[in-house]
């Protein structure tokens, strides 16, 4: 008997399959059969398909069934989220709908899904706070049900959300999870979508040769195991091409980029908008090596993607606008520069706004104490029962009821008070973070414009100074990243920040600086910011000086730089190399104006004193007071 039905299925929808291309003979099939087919023919969107799912559901809705209903509107949401001919509008009614009569009809997993992926296209929205809402409640049922298949695909999904609040440690963090359930259930394809997010997440967080490896992990993961997976192919592709790109391997980058547009186009078409927004890695690959004249049709064919779609992509439109209006530029066209200029401003405000918005979330604090609340709810159910029996007995227990309430009532209180508290420090430390986190972009964005105009530089001195003024902005920025990184918002850790930047400055001359060795040799002090800064720009400068004049001819050598507290109270910073810059004199005292005179003026601004010794190398010694609790 089951053998029987089984064969009947898979005949009908055969049957199903070779005859839905009339649209009339689809209207006369159970709404079951039906949805079926319009759920496996989405991407398709064979002719007719909108009136077909529009039919099917005003079908269910004469029906009554709840949870038909709800799968009429699901496969309506995913319809517009894949072919978007309207507004994305359609995507967030139909999501919204379907979770209402999943919830009426008590269908748990529909539910889940579905809040699951309605959740991932709240991300899209900017609407972060929709989107985690939607996620946690999808983590609750498939906790209670036990469903660590599901789960995984999930823990992909809340990765998502973090890493578009610009929380990339915590995106790679839930991301690892996913990859690791998807593994243990089999589940191909969520391991490639996990994947897929640890690229982001990587590059946004400075990781790039994890971000290249996670990218490498998802292509082969599709290519082996499931290779009609075209869609997820092709932005595997796209968002490793973006790594190449900071890389500095333009030509890899390209590559990938053309990929991920080729792969597109074979399933939507060359015009399709979608595929238009692909090419706009190609451009930014043609720009960064000065191609201008082939970067322009691209971006310009990804703008028009963008903004035809119906799609709210402020960030991408206003990178695209940015990149656009400098190519228009470097090629002389400065009336289009100057339109896509005014554009930018438009765009910066509206993106700005929303992040801000976003940091006001309170669902994850919801659903760390989830389990917490869940267990004080059962105490207060008890307490309440306690209460009625007790009722019923003599008065003075009823007064030392009502004695006990009150102080349940203050207790309750003060419990409110606390939370507010715990949450607005929460949003300081947030937006705390947030500003560090813009101020580190807005320095990287500067020591990117300085390469860019470094490249174009013949005259080796003016290369040099650029170089020089690129690596003291990376010393500030750094400054701010491991603030927003760290625990504590208001101080640096200067051993790991000396390990750092010693290693980015060895890292720009290159082969110049290969047998050369730097050491440090402190404990962990950590200082306030606006001390931090001098002494990271005094380190840049005394780090270079050494690279460049104490050891010549690729000599061996080494830096050595400490940091500690003396007697007297006063920090005291050395910086010495055992090169024989004697030797290149005449070069460094040509070259030494600006820096020492930005040393010693940093010297002055910490309210300390500068000793300098050339008797084996350079000794260089900086005494300086010290904030309160500096010391770790």
């Amino acid at each position: 008997m089951l053998r029987s039905t089984g064969f009947c299925t898979i005949l009908l929808l055969f049957i199903a399959q070779l005859s839905f291309a009339q649209h009339d003979e689809f209207n006369d099939l159970p709404i079951d059969t039906a949805l079926v087919w319009l759920n496996n023919n989405i991407v398709n969107n064979p002719d007719h398909f909108h009136s077909s799912a529009l039919k099917t559901l005003e079908q269910t809705y004469q029906l009554g069934d709840d949870q038909l209903k709800g799968k009429a509107h699901l496969v309506l949401m995913r319809w517009h989220y894949y072919l978007i001919p309207f507004t994305i509008d359609s995507i967030y009614y139909h999501g919204e709908k379907a979770l209402v009569l999943f919830k009426r009809a008590d269908d748990k997993l529909s539910l889940a899904a579905t809040s699951a992926e309605l959740g991932d296209e709240y991300i899209r929205k900017n609407d972060s706070k929709r989107a985690e809402e939607l996620i946690f409640e999808a983590i609750d049922i498939y906790e209670e049900l036990g469903e660590k298949r599901e789960l995984g695909a999930v823990y992909r999904k809340l990765a998502n959300v973090f890493f578009n609040q610009n929380e990339p440690e915590l995106s790679i963090k839930y991301g690892l999870n996913a990859v690791e359930i998807a593994k243990e259930t089999e589940n191909n394809f969520e391991s490639a979508m996990s994947w897929m997010g640890l690229i982001r997440a990587y590059h946004d967080n400075g990781e790039l040769e994890k971000a290249i490896q996670a990218g490498d992990n998802c292509i082969s993961i599709v290519n082996e195991l499931i290779p009609n997976e075209k869609f997820l192919l092709a932005k595997a592709h796209a968002y490793r091409g973006e790594v190449w790109l900071d890389l500095g391997k333009y030509q890899e980058a390209l590559e990938d980029n053309k990929i991920a547009h080729d792969t597109i186009a074979a399933q939507v078409g060359v015009e399709h908008n979608g595929t238009k927004t692909f090419r706009q890695g190609i451009g930014h690959a043609y720009y960064l090596q000065g191609k201008y004249n082939d970067a322009i049709p691209h971006l310009v064919a990804a703008v028009e993607g963008y903004s035809v779609d119906g799609q709210d992509r402020k960030a991408a439109l206003q990178k695209l606008y940015s990149i656009l209006a400098d190519s228009y530029s470097q090629i002389g066209d400065f009336e289009n520069a100057f339109i896509n200029q005014k554009i930018i401003k438009e765009i910066s405000d509206t993106v700005t706004n929303k992040r801000i918005a976003n940091l006001e979330s309170e669902a994850l604090f919801k659903y760390e104490s989830g389990k917490k609340d869940q267990a004080i709810a059962e105490q207060a159910t008890i307490i309440k029962q306690s209460d009625r029996i007790q009722l019923l007995g003599m008065g003075f227990i009823a007064l030392l009821l009502l004695f006990l309430g009150a102080l349940y009532y203050y207790f309750r209180r003060n419990k409110k008070t606390s939370h507010e508290l715990l949450v607005k420090n929460q949003e300081n430390e947030l937006l705390l973070k947030e500003i560090h986190h813009r101020v580190k972009n807005n320095l990287q964005t500067i020591s990117s414009l300085l390469s860019l105009q470094s490249e174009s530089i013949t005259d080796k001195s003016a290369f040099d100074a650029v170089q020089e003024s690129k690596n003291r902005v990376a010393s500030m920025a750094l400054i701010h990243q491991k603030l927003y990184q760290g625990e504590n918002l208001a101080a640096i850790e200067m051993r790991d920040y000396f390990e750092t930047i010693g290693k980015a400055i060895k890292d720009s001359f290159g082969e110049k600086a290969k047998n050369v060795s730097l050491e440090i040799d402190m404990s962990e002090i950590e200082l306030d910011v606006d001390t931090a800064i001098p002494i990271g720009l005094i380190t840049n400068e005394l780090i270079t000086n050494s690279l460049k004049h104490a050891f010549p001819d690729k000599q061996n050598g080494q830096i050595l730089i400490t940091l500690n507290q003396g007697k007297d109270g006063l920090l005291k910073l050395q910086i010495a190399d055992n090169g024989k810059a004697s030797k290149n004199e005449s070069n460094v005292k040509k070259e030494k104006g600006f820096g020492s005179l930005l040393i010693q003026l940093l010297t002055t601004q910490l309210g300390g004193s500068l000793e300098k010794s050339n008797d084996a190398g350079t000794l260089t010694v900086i005494h300086f007071p010290m904030q309160e609790k500096s010391v770790a």
